[in-house]
């Protein structure tokens, strides 16, 4: 579990500190504020398409080697951001990192669940989910921060951070071989994805929230410190609510927290909006609010996906968990752009609060199959 989380804090030190820095930095570059969040659904795009086959890649050349590859792909080309701010060049570089991410993400999932036992996955979960809020909360107002001031080089180098965990993947790997079981059955993987479905659904439309959070206010708010200090404390909270939500969940079975967690999401989104058009206090407030139910979300809907999924599936679940994910991020970064250029961002983020109003009954269907108050073994893997 400590090298788990050594991997995960890495790994998505690289991802955070370049998540809603890169379109303020394609911005400079002469990028228009409506196409700047390309460069994020670029990246989102490839880690989604690559999602989908870590299963597969996995089974033929194990875990180990497949994530060794994708910490790579995701730290390597990191530096190449300090050549240009150009957004085709941008684009590329996210490209090939987003593959890198697409792999963590899948395989970090699974571990996550695998290492702990059924009583006490919620917690677990729970605690892989602050490994990746933690550097959340602090690189992405770090990395708004350094480009805002012009250091986009060393946020670049910074960015190179996934190369340091490769020394701990070894001992993730016989973690990893029994993630998923050695003969599963003959159609599991399409039954865990379609099980997995309806909670994914409604991350795909919180994550899609919270892209367009970090994308547009560093870009609505590029003077002062309003921006990072909103992103500041919109980590803080996600963090705190991701963790406490799985220990909550396993006490509960969290049937009722998914449907609130979209409610507090939506909530803190309007007084974002709010304060756009009146009060910084109120966007640092409605960021604060926002990261509750955002952070609360994912790992709620994580617990449904593996429980809903069953034994055999645990790593399709996680493909597909993960891919909801990153596609909403990606949405948020990309169509909310061309949204915000008709409507602007204050009355966009009221509209996907709407919408956030709207995927309630979804996460009631989507709650996970609960028989004694804890998920059920299925999201053992």
């Amino acid at each position: 579990m400590r090298s788990l989380v050594g991997v995960t804090v890495l790994g998505f030190t690289g991802y955070w500190l370049t998540l809603a820095s890169l379109p303020a930095y394609a911005v400079a570059g002469g990028a228009a504020e409506s196409t700047a969040g390309v460069v994020t659904a670029v990246f989102l795009v490839v880690t989604v398409a690559v999602q989908a086959a870590v299963p597969a890649l996995t089974r033929r050349f194990g875990a180990g080697p497949v994530l060794i590859a994708g910490l790579l792909a995701l730290g390597l080309p990191a530096p190449l951001y300090a050549v240009s701010n150009g957004l085709a060049w941008l684009s590329w570089i996210s490209a090939i990192r987003g593959a890198g991410f697409g792999v963590l993400t899948v395989l970090g999932s699974v571990l996550a669940v695998q290492a702990a036992p059924e009583a006490r996955r919620g917690e677990a979960v729970g605690l892989y989910g602050l490994a990746i809020a933690v550097p959340n909360l602090l690189a992405v107002p770090a990395g708004v921060a350094l480009v805002l001031d012009g250091h986009s080089t060393l946020l670049a180098w910074l960015a190179l951070a996934p190369v340091l965990a490769l020394p701990m993947v070894p001992a993730l790997v016989r973690a990893a071989a029994s993630a998923e079981p050695p003969h599963p059955a003959r159609g599991a993987g399409r039954r865990a994805a379609l099980a997995a479905l309806a909670p994914s659904l409604v991350l795909l439309v919180v994550t899609l929230a919270g892209g367009g959070l970090v994308t547009f206010l560093p870009i609505e708010r590029p003077d002062g410190a309003l921006a990072t200090a909103a992103l500041l404390l919109f980590g803080v909270t996600g963090a705190l609510a991701r963790w406490r939500a799985g220990a909550l969940a396993d006490r509960t079975g969290g049937g009722r927290l998914m449907p609130a967690s979209l409610v507090v999401a939506a909530v803190g989104l309007v007084a974002v909006a709010a304060g756009l058009h009146s009060a910084d206090a109120a966007v640092l407030i409605g960021a604060a609010v926002f990261g509750l139910g955002y952070g609360s979300a994912q790992n709620l809907t994580l617990l449904a996906a593996f429980s809903r999924a069953g034994a055999d599936g645990a790593t399709a679940a996680s493909a597909v968990w993960n891919a909801a994910f990153d596609a909403g991020t990606a949405l948020g970064a990309l169509a909310l752009g061309g949204v915000a250029a008709g409507i602007g961002l204050p009355w966009t983020y009221v509209a996907v609060a709407v919408v956030l109003a709207l995927t309630v009954p979804l996460a009631v269907a989507a709650r996970p199959p609960v028989a004694s108050g804890r998920p059920s073994p299925a999201a053992s893997g």
